[in-house]
């Protein structure tokens, strides 16, 4: 008994040596944990909510990063006169196929002189050959081969523009079924400072031999994109802080008191008989009509986005 009472004083006793301790803890606690944040780190401040949101809202107006878009299918100008027209209109055409022993007129000579200056390609081929490529249409011994337009993703539009420092300026078309109109809102768009085109995938035109040839060349510096789902497009758009303008013949507001042609802004532009979808109409944040005195109904879709995107540079510039 007596050497189990040593050994628990020896326990508890106050000898030094080297024994457990706190490692530090006490010492650490009482040095304090530096000088206050300000509230706008502060979590759960309403600061710190305040630069959480703008944070947020920087992040959503970045450049997207470059993505790309599909591809469309490859084309055939078929005919003396369309295969000339093209040439002269700088449509991107890569090879000529012109027809063994063909009668050499005016238009022929002018097709051989443009596709020299333009380094297409030259092959002879027979007349049987040019049948079967163009499904036995009557092609006068002149077809030129138009490759596949390499649409832009929807986002690159934005995100150029972003990286210029301007507020974008976008046109996207909704159920416009003629390449021309594509063709003539292109023209418009580069006219007028615009940053691109957005045509949906299915049921709308895409970028053919006519709508290059109603760009009047244009289309070479205009990014057109196509979009899988146009109303999921715009959403993204909005996302991004651009606002969705929609052309309808009972908007709310007129042309001339729209007050955001002078920021980021989709101008949505539908067919002429139709006009906008269900689905996109709803999607629209604001729906403009264009005042026509004369009594017209509607405009085509050319001259629509036309007037607007006139307007938008007199406001901007």
């Amino acid at each position: 008994m007596a050497g189990n009472s040593q050994r628990r004083n020896r326990r508890t006793s106050n000898k030094k040596g080297a024994q457990v301790g706190s490692g530090g803890k006490r010492r650490r606690s009482l040095e304090g944990k530096g000088p206050t944040p300000p509230a706008s780190a502060r979590k759960g401040h309403v600061k710190n909510r305040i630069a959480n949101a703008k944070s947020k809202q920087a992040e959503s107006r970045r450049p997207a990063p470059r993505r790309g878009g599909a591809k469309g299918t490859a084309e055939l100008v078929v005919g003396r006169n369309p295969v000339v027209e093209a040439l002269r209109e700088g449509v991107p055409a890569t090879t000529l196929y012109v027809q063994q022993f063909i009668d050499n007129d005016e238009r022929v000579r002018e097709a051989l002189r443009l596709a020299n200056e333009l380094g297409l390609n030259l092959l002879e081929a027979p007349r049987v050959e040019l049948d079967r490529m163009t499904n036995g249409l009557n092609h006068q011994g002149l077809v030129a081969q138009i490759p596949p337009y390499e649409y832009a993703h929807p986002e690159d539009l934005s995100a150029a523009a972003f990286d210029d420092g301007e507020d974008p300026l976008i046109v996207a078309l909704d159920g416009v079924t003629d390449p021309r109109n594509l063709g003539a809102v292109v023209r418009s768009v580069s006219a007028f400072g615009g940053h691109g085109v957005v045509v949906p995938e299915r049921r709308a035109a895409g970028m053919t031999a006519g709508a290059w040839k109603t760009s009047a060349g244009t289309a070479a510096r205009t990014p057109v994109a196509r979009a899988t789902n146009l109303t999921r497009a715009l959403e993204s758009y909005q996302k991004a802080g651009l606002t969705v303008v929609g052309l309808a013949a009972d908007g709310d507001v007129e042309l001339q008191d729209l007050e955001v042609l002078d920021g980021p802004v989709v101008i949505v532009v539908g067919s002429e008989g139709k006009g906008l979808s269900r689905l996109v109409g709803e999607t629209c944040d604001l729906r403009v009509r264009i005042p026509m005195p004369g009594g017209a109904e509607s405009l085509n879709a050319g001259v629509a986005a036309g007037v607007v995107l006139w307007e938008a540079a007199r406001r901007r510039g």
